[in-house]
């Protein structure tokens, strides 16, 4: 495996969705803005969308990979066994979730949006559309299953292609049904489930060649079944818990009007580098990672683990910095349009300041995470996800009355270092990660070139404050022109100064 070519392949599918993400959320705010009928769609649409970011970019596979791994180096056919017995049993309990759900919904909406039991027309919306999009749980988790079965080959770019079809889709709706008023909440919501069914049929295609399942509903539940599930369980929760942290803060946010809709916005924005700095690292590295820690060696162990976490860091935190310098220039250049006036951008801006400050905390965890998993531990991940999320909602309760919405990203931008902090002290008592001085080095040349960059950066959208105004209709180009001129600069001085190396590119791992 190549760490950095292997990443790219799935960094660039990533981009290519997230580009489409960002303008489908662009029209969005156009049509939608940030009003009672977009906190509705934002609800329904959080609740698919957490469940794909648990189960597609984490936890699913982080369980799954390491055990069906080590049932191929066994035989095929024993591998084959394994991952049939998980298809039928995810299959009948992902039925049986999803209809419980849907006659249950009025009671499943107050669980996630109590505060829209004050304005009784928002509520009912918000229940139509969650029962609308509820199935796409059930078609993304299954493609999430037929995923891990690609990157236990180490074929990661069908499973990273996969979520371009959603944004396609709705992209597609809103264009087609952006006169509709109030009904085009519905009709995306409608696009929603169908891209699911659509994803799932995308990558059971490429997936047939590896495994073809049999339906059973008689199966049994094996040992391998037993220990399979032990770990997945408490993964969903470990390695999705800066998602978990936000579904948390949507449910305190709806008490505030058009909050929703702000932490909407801001997540959308940085959540592009988490998924290329840490959920792109973490799928990579997870099978050939689990592979050399069967084998016990040693050497490639620290190797693949030294680099990721330097990769991640690279990655990371000058987007981090940039976003925090940048936060209102950014939100406005990327959403300030049509019905999200300056008032939703400021609000948005400062949501998405307060999660960058985060961001490489954020992707550490994914990172860290995944060491713990490769060596099947789930179990501590678990027990430090609990901390933050309970630290989280603390902090969130205790301080929302006083200073409102705003206090929902600080809390999970501290409750996550903390994560990340207990994460490490893990690694080490355990001696599975230790920061080696050539680590050291390279890491604190990293926060240099990224201070100088991110410093430039700032010096660049000062000169062109009049194009990123508000009202500018050059704020959009000047921005990716800003960031683009200085993701080049930062680029050349890493080679320059060697902190990152062309002949990493090369690299075998």
């Amino acid at each position: 495996m190549n760490l950095i070519k292997s990443t790219g392949t799935f960094s660039i599918f990533v981009i290519i969705s997230r580009v489409l993400g960002y303008l489908r959320d662009v029209l969005i705010a156009i049509y939608l803005g940030s009003g009672p009928i977009a906190d509705a769609f934002f609800v329904a649409f959080r609740i698919p969308s957490t469940f794909r970011r648990l189960f597609a970019e984490g936890s699913f596979n982080a369980a799954f990979v390491p055990s069906y791994s080590s049932e191929l180096t066994k035989g095929k056919n024993k591998a084959k066994n394994f991952a049939n017995d998980v298809f039928n049993f995810l299959m009948l309990g992902l039925l049986i979730l999803v209809i419980f759900v849907e006659i249950l919904m009025p009671g499943f909406v107050f669980l996630i949006a109590p505060g829209f039991y004050e304005d009784q027309s928002k509520l009912e919306l918000t229940t139509l559309l969650t029962r609308i999009t509820f199935p796409f749980l059930l078609f993304i988790s299954l493609a999430s299953f037929f995923s891990a079965i690609l990157n236990s080959h180490n074929k990661f770019g069908v499973a990273a292609a996969a979520p371009i079809i959603l944004n396609f889709i709705l992209i597609l709706i809103i264009f087609l049904e952006k006169n509709s008023d109030d009904n085009l909440a519905i009709y995306l919501s409608y696009g929603v489930s169908i891209a699911g069914l659509i994803q799932l049929i995308f990558v059971y295609f490429f997936a047939k060649k590896y495994f073809f399942p049999k339906l059973n509903l008689k199966f049994k539940i094996t040992k391998k079944i037993k220990v399979f599930f032990n770990k997945f369980l408490p993964g969903i929760f470990s390695s999705g818990v800066t998602q978990i942290n936000i579904l948390v803060g949507t449910i305190i946010a709806s008490f505030q009007a058009s909050a929703v809709s702000y932490l909407y916005y801001a997540d959308r924005i940085y959540q592009i580098n988490l998924a290329i700095a840490g959920i792109a690292i973490g799928t990579v590295i997870l099978p050939s990672l689990s592979k050399y820690i069967k084998t016990k060696n040693r050497e490639k162990i620290n190797f693949i683990q030294n680099k990721s976490f330097e990769l991640c860091l690279f990655l990371s935190l000058p987007a981090s910095l940039a976003l925090i310098v940048g936060s209102e220039q950014i939100t406005s250049a990327l959403f300030g349009y049509g019905a999200f006036d300056i008032i939703s951008v400021k609000n948005s801006a400062e949501a998405l300041f307060y999660f960058a400050l985060g961001l490489p905390a954020f992707a550490i965890i994914k990172v860290f995470s995944t060491f713990l998993f490769a060596r099947h531990n789930t179990k501590s991940p678990f027990y430090f996800s609990l901390i933050s999320v309970i630290i989280n909602i603390s902090i969130s309760i205790l301080f929302f009355e006083r200073i409102g919405f705003i206090i929902i990203p600080i809390a999970t931008t501290i409750s996550s270092w903390i994560n990340a902090f207990l994460l490490f002290l893990k690694l080490s008592k355990n001696d599975y990660f230790n920061l080696k001085n050539i680590l050291i080095i390279s890491n604190l040349k990293i926060i240099l070139v990224s201070i100088i960059s991110t410093y430039l950066f700032y010096m660049f959208i000062n000169f062109f404050e009049e194009y990123l105004a508000y009202n500018s209709e050059l704020k959009l180009f000047t921005i990716i022109l800003l960031v683009v001129i200085t993701i080049i600069i930062y680029i050349l001085i890493s080679l320059l100064t060697k902190t990152f190396k062309y002949s990493d590119i090369k690299l075998k791992y």
